[in-house]
């Protein structure tokens, strides 16, 4: 495969991402202390949509994971609603992200604990976890219509490692 389709792996960044979607993660501090001083409150970190016809789901999934470098061979998109992953582990994992399926994509690196909400419509690759286990809360639309379109891209992607690794472990 020719370098010119390399993507470097870079870290995920609230700024970087934001085109994009949200990144879950805890701030500096808490919005609020609850639960009789116990419980820091880091509230409402995602701008979740489900269309007008939709309602939230929350699903959980299972993947297998990946090693990089990672041939990015499918784009998907989801057109009536955002679509939420949250890792059940302290594992980082791959976020893919386009503009377009024509545009080059970006990759990012989540650090344990950071999870990603993909805007309505956001072109991403497939859930792609870099250590077993694979498990992630998803929360996304539940309603009637097709929330999915996919892309082949041919010839693929390469997802590379960038500074800090991202190797399976």
């Amino acid at each position: 495969m020719s370098r010119d389709r390399d993507i470097v792996c870079q870290p995920l960044t609230a700024v970087a991402f934001a085109p994009f979607g949200d990144v879950l993660a805890l701030r500096d501090a808490p919005d609020r202390i609850i639960n009789g001083g116990m419980c820091g409150r880091h509230h409402d970190l995602a701008h979740l949509d489900f269309g007008p016809e939709g309602r939230a789901g929350i699903s959980l999934f299972d993947a297998q994971p990946r090693n990089l470098p990672y041939a990015l061979d499918l784009l998907e998109r989801h057109p009536e609603g955002s679509q939420a992953f949250i890792p059940m582990t302290q594992h980082p994992f791959l976020v893919i992200v386009s503009e377009t399926v024509h545009s080059r994509p970006q990759a990012f690196l989540t650090a344990p604990g950071q999870g990603v909400n993909l805007h309505r419509g956001t072109w991403h690759g497939v859930l792609t976890p870099l250590a077993a286990p694979g498990l992630f809360a998803v929360i996304d639309r539940i309603g009637a219509g097709d929330n999915l379109e996919e892309h082949v891209l041919d010839p693929p992607w390469r997802i590379v490692a960038g500074e800090g690794g991202g190797r399976a472990v």
